[in-house]
């Protein structure tokens, strides 16, 4: 029988069958080939909130929901405790975790180190991100990002590739003398065969026409940041296939009244997919729920920017040999620059819900299904439905992270660990 024929509803149980056989809360993954029932949560799906139901894994693949009075006789039930279930996070820009930076350790070693710094915030699902740096670095990161995934170091679903071809004008904290301008080389290196998925930051006004278009073909998702394009070159890039926009708002031409600039494509377009860092410190609050309901919640997804000290013990780090400082959750450069972020997808999560308005299920779309779909990995991933593979994370009733399971292993090392 195919997965999406076994409908737990086919099978009944009774209640003294399951108090019979649950595992105490905090148990791990059932034994090979037997099915796991998790109950006691909130479930979260794309479009509400379900309550007395069990959710049923089988492997690594979700199976379904079923009544908590209505279980399989031959699974095990774990005890969730309360809270929530949702989809594991999926962080599309992360450029470091745990005392890690990928430009220093662009390595298979330095990637898991990275993922596991993550995932105790419920990221499940991310993209190693280089910040803009010599090719040989490009190179290496890519490299890294692609003996990751044939490894399948648990979370990496490829690697992300921010600059070094962006806009001196807009370089925020990016070490312009590491810049190089879009050729052939170029398009060839970003365009390799991958295993995952790539994202390319670049300024689409300093590439060639045919550039995105060229990229986009070949599989790699383009995104425009650190770009002083106009609204009209905006567009151009659009429609040679640009997939989205690099931390909306920041390092990009801003939405004025005779000159809508790439804030203005980015809002008005209906295919493409921004990102939004919801630190407090990178966008307005009021901005980022003017953007929400220009664009629809259906565009944005939740990025972290993250750097070394997510999951990390030390409160500085060096960034292309600046010393970067850590304060009250801001990462700044000396002269007061925005350097990345000191977020978690945990906290954005609970960020947008409190300074968005946005209520859970909402937020749970932009972590995780959104994502899921700029990254074209919505039928694996993203979502809590039949067939996806089992990629979820628990929180409490505060919102904290309390357990994540990568295609069905449970791992309990939450946030507060």
């Amino acid at each position: 029988m195919s997965r999406s024929a076994m409908t737990p509803e086919m099978i009944p149980g009774t209640p003294e069958a399951i108090r019979s056989r649950t595992a105490p809360v905090g148990a791990r993954t059932a034994p090979v080939g037997a099915r796991t029932a998790l109950v006691g949560a909130r479930i979260v799906l794309a479009d509400r909130v379900v309550e007395d139901q069990a959710l049923l894994l089988a492997g690594d693949r979700i199976l379904g929901l079923a009544p908590r009075d209505a279980l399989p006789e031959d699974c095990l039930v774990e005890q969730m405790g309360g809270g929530w279930l949702l989809p594991g996070f999926i962080d599309v820009q992360v450029n470091g975790g745990g005392d890690v930076l990928l430009n220093d350790s662009p390595t298979v070693e330095g990637i898991r180190a990275i993922a596991r710094a993550h995932r105790r915030y419920g990221t499940t699902g991310l993209l190693p991100t280089l910040i803009s740096d010599y090719a040989e670095a490009v190179d290496a990161a890519i490299a890294a990002g692609e003996a990751a995934l044939a490894e399948g170091v648990p979370g990496v679903l490829g690697v992300h590739i921010e600059g070094p071809h962006l806009n001196p004008a807009k370089k925020g904290i990016h070490d312009q003398t590491r810049f190089a301008p879009v050729d052939a080389e170029v398009i060839a290196r970003l365009a390799a065969p991958t295993l995952g998925r790539r994202v390319v930051t670049l300024a689409p006004e300093l590439a060639p026409a045919g550039s995105v278009r060229a990229l986009s073909e070949a599989g790699i998702l383009v995104c425009a940041g650190h770009s002083m394009a106009d609204y009209q070159q905006s567009h151009a890039a659009l429609a040679e296939g640009l997939a989205g926009f690099t931390h909306l708002f920041n390092a990009m031409t801003q939405f004025l009244s005779r000159d809508p600039g790439m804030v203005g494509a980015a809002l008005e377009d209906r295919a493409s997919y921004c990102g939004l860092i919801v630190d407090g410190f990178h966008v307005h609050p009021a901005a980022m729920r003017v953007a929400i309901k220009a664009r629809g919640t259906e565009g944005i997804m939740l990025v972290t920017d993250a750097m070394p000290p997510v999951g990390g013990t030390r409160g500085a780090f060096t960034l292309m040999g600046t010393e970067i400082t850590v304060a009250d959750g801001k990462c700044t450069g000396p002269d007061g620059t925005l350097a990345g972020s000191a977020l978690t997808m945990a906290e954005a999560l609970r960020n947008t819900m409190d300074m968005l308005c946005c209520d859970i299920v909402t937020a749970s779309r932009m972590a995780s299904g959104n994502p899921a779909r700029f990254l074209r990995l919505e039928h694996e991933t993203g979502t809590i439905a039949p067939g996806l593979r089992a990629d979820l994370v628990l929180l409490d009733e505060a919102r904290r992270v309390r357990a994540t399971w990568i295609g069905g292993e449970r791992d309990d090392l939450g946030e507060d660990a």
